[in-house]
């Protein structure tokens, strides 16, 4: 009868034994989706930084660049400011009577013009030229038998640019022939 007993026993305690297993096993069957789960969101978040990462680098580069273009135009309303003066000293000297002052006068607008284009200016050819919007400002028009339709005829102001950057349109006078 003992053995009966003990033989039941060991089945009670085999079943409880199975159900322990079972209750491991479902534990690590949890923890292995847990970790899955986890993984799963460390691979998220490594994207992300990623992403981020290269957003700055792409923003530091934006950033430098803008940086040095206002660096280089620092001086264009400097620039500005002295044209108007480079300018009447050119029309001086065009009109100058003694000698002297032609002189004084020249010797100014070669240092001058030497330092403006020193800082990176340079002046826009026009006359003569086929008329570009985005050099020049056309302020007359007129049909002329010397000149081809959208040729300039005449530079009525001369215009700059500041590093290849126009700062001051050329105003000019277009041929405009009527066909």
């Amino acid at each position: 009868m003992t053995d009966k007993k003990d033989m039941a026993k060991m089945k009670d305690d085999l079943k409880e034994l199975e159900s322990k297993i079972q209750e491991k096993n479902d534990e690590l069957q949890e923890k292995e989706e847990e970790i899955i789960q986890k993984d799963q969101e460390i691979e998220k978040y490594k994207e992300q930084l990623l992403r981020l990462q290269a957003d700055f680098e792409n923003f530091k580069k934006h950033t430098e660049k803008q940086l040095n273009d206002q660096i280089h135009y620092a001086n264009e309303k400097l620039i500005l400011k002295i044209i108007d003066s480079y300018e009447d000293l050119e029309r001086a000297l065009k009109s100058g009577k003694s000698d002297d002052l032609q002189e004084g006068v020249n010797l100014i607008y070669q240092k001058l013009k030497k330092i403006l284009e020193g800082e990176g200016l340079e002046e826009i050819t026009a006359e003569g030229e086929k008329f570009d919007p985005y050099l020049h400002e056309a302020l007359m028009a007129e049909s002329h038998d010397d000149f081809k339709n959208g040729e300039i005829i005449e530079e009525l102001c001369k215009g700059y640019k500041l590093n290849s950057k126009v700062i001051k349109y050329s105003k000019v006078k277009v041929c405009k022939k009527n066909d």
